[in-house]
């Protein structure tokens, strides 16, 4: 009788060595010895008991019930195990609250999304709530409304299951999901000065939230982004009722099937402004600041979980005569994997970097001005290497990663949304070129390129050139399609990706030059597959004619 052994997970912390080798360069050493001991406890419970309650509990997902059993309206929704473990062990481990004690100043959103990294893939995009809390917080601290601060933040950044509150974002409608200008939800006044919103949100993610920050239009403000204002909203009362809206249905979708993800009827939900009754997406743009970087934080963390099932399988399986592990293709293939994964785990935490200096006053204006740019370039360039990289995972496995109960289809499903979530690839390509009007060209990420590269080792010189090239190309590019809106945005989305990867090589050679004098190769290994892969992605000249051919199969001249 024929039975494979299947792949085994251990501590995740220290199975990682990319994980810990950023640790090591990044985080001043006393720093690292405070808080390595906690990273150790949670790599245990990721890849023991959370991972195995996870296969446990591959096929539960939320029930939503309408009723009470005496036909009262309640809406609540069942949650699955992992989901109901994870929410204490989240607020235990801190995952937002870290990012606003600040015990470690600049370096707590590095120490905060080291966790994140370890707790995401274990618990079924539980991260979902938690990125949507942080970015609530961010916003309301923003917005200076002291009242709402006063009221949430305590329960947004609490370490007390018992007070923590979760945030949800409900921006999306059957009309505007990325076109957000086009929401159709109102905001009345009452006679009282209080508001209550109207209207029905498509995609409401995490519909379990105690609160949540929902744009809408105030009426007789014009149409478009500038008519939405920002509202914050406590979704029930003290029974656990909603508060003015109704759940229609739990969306059914390809993946994140344990998040629960609703769609929503508002029939007055008491609400309050944010901050003023116009320009909303405006106010709301730190939340998406704060969860397109744990989205891409997510990518990384997927990516390295099928690696390390993918690397441990290899050592297990047993292929003509000998294990995946001593076919020469085969390591080929999880190598440029690998590469991929370092690089795109190396620019998440780039913007972690950026993030937690902003907040906490220490940086530059370049380091500003690099943060408002390398966010959506991060969020779109990580989320497109996720989808190749654990479509690559599962085809490792061969017929065992198609089949569900081996619980590893699931990664791709998941990852199948991080394109989406946040801005869609084009939206945010779109985003790079309002983020370098905003800043005044690529000046700041130059410089920056700068700091990484300069006295790299003679090894490392070739591969510090070709990042360098490539942003030199990507300027060039900007420069010589500025007059031309159509080429433009046609091209958008290749050069997003070449800053992207030219950023990301940087970062692997800045690693790479560090580790060597450590006696690690392997950083500088990463960096050299990874340039073998492509930095340098513009193009080399489509006319739109063709695009548009091609596009909408449409003939020549029509």
């Amino acid at each position: 009788m024929f039975a494979q052994e299947p792949p085994r997970l251990d501590n995740t912390y220290e199975a990682d060595s990319l994980l810990r080798g950023y640790l090591a360069r990044a985080l001043p050493a006393e720093v690292l010895r405070e808080i390595e001991p906690e990273l150790q406890e949670l790599g245990a419970l990721a890849g023991g008991p959370l991972y195995h309650l996870q296969l446990e509990d591959r096929t539960s997902e939320p029930v939503h019930i309408p009723w009470s059993a005496w036909g009262e309206r309640i809406d609540a929704i069942r949650l699955t195990r992992v989901w109901q473990e994870a929410e204490p062990l989240a607020v235990r481990f801190g995952l937002v609250a870290t990012a606003y004690e600040q015990r470690h100043g600049a370096f707590s959103r590095i120490h905060q999304f080291a966790r994140v990294y370890l707790f995401a893939p274990s618990t079924d995009i539980y991260a979902c709530p938690l990125a949507m809390t942080d970015g609530a917080a961010r916003t309301l601290l923003d917005s200076g409304n002291r009242r709402l601060i006063e009221r949430a933040l305590p329960h947004l950044t609490s370490r007390d299951p018992a007070t923590f509150w979760t945030s949800g974002q409900w921006m999306t409608e059957l009309t505007g999901g990325s076109d957000v200008g086009s929401s159709q939800t109102v905001a009345r006044p009452e006679p009282d000065g209080t508001w209550r919103l109207y209207g029905r949100k498509w995609f409401v993610s995490a519909i379990t939230s105690q609160m949540a920050l929902i744009l809408a239009r105030p009426e007789g403000n014009p149409p478009g982004g500038r008519g939405l204002a920002l509202f914050y909203a406590e979704l029930r009362d003290e029974r656990g009722r909603p508060r003015g809206f109704q759940i229609l249905r739990l969306k059914d979708k390809l993946g994140t099937r344990k998040l629960p993800t609703a769609e929503v009827l508002l029939e007055g939900l008491p609400a309050e402004p944010v901050a003023g009754l116009t320009h909303g997406t405006r106010t709301i743009a730190p939340m998406l600041n704060v969860t397109r970087t744990w989205n891409a934080i997510t990518a990384a963390a997927l990516m390295q979980r099928g690696l390390l099932l993918a690397r441990d399988y290899a050592r297990r399986r047993i292929a003509f005569g000998r294990p995946l592990a001593e076919h020469p293709l085969h390591l080929d293939t999880l190598a440029g994997l690998q590469a991929e994964t370092a690089a795109a785990f190396h620019l998440a935490f780039c913007v972690a970097e950026l993030m937690g200096r902003v907040e906490t006053g220490e940086a530059s204006d370049d380091e500003r001005a690099l943060l408002r740019l390398l966010t959506p370039v991060a969020k779109l360039t990580t989320a497109r290497q996720a989808v190749a990289v654990l479509s690559e995972v599962l085809e490792a496995f061969g017929g065992a990663g198609y089949v569900e109960d081996t619980g590893l289809p699931v990664l791709l499903r998941d990852a199948q949304v991080l394109p989406i979530w946040e801005g869609t690839t084009n939206v945010l390509a779109l985003d790079v070129l309002r983020a370098l009007e905003d800043i005044g060209g690529l000046q700041p990420l130059h410089k920056a390129f700068d700091v990484w590269l300069q006295d790299v080792p003679e090894s490392l010189v070739p591969l510090a050139r070709e990042a360098r090239a490539a942003l030199q190309a990507a300027d060039a590019w900007l420069t010589e399609t500025a007059a031309d809106p159509e080429r433009l945005q046609a091209d958008a989305r290749r050069f997003a990706l070449t800053l992207g990867r030219s950023t990301a090589l940087a970062l692997l050679v800045r690693q790479a030059a560090w580790s060597q004098t450590h006696g690690d190769e392997r950083p500088a290994a990463a960096a050299r597959r990874f340039a073998r892969h492509g930095v340098n992605l513009l193009p080399t000249g489509t006319p739109p004619a063709e695009s548009r051919m091609l596009a909408l199969d449409e003939p020549s001249g029509s």
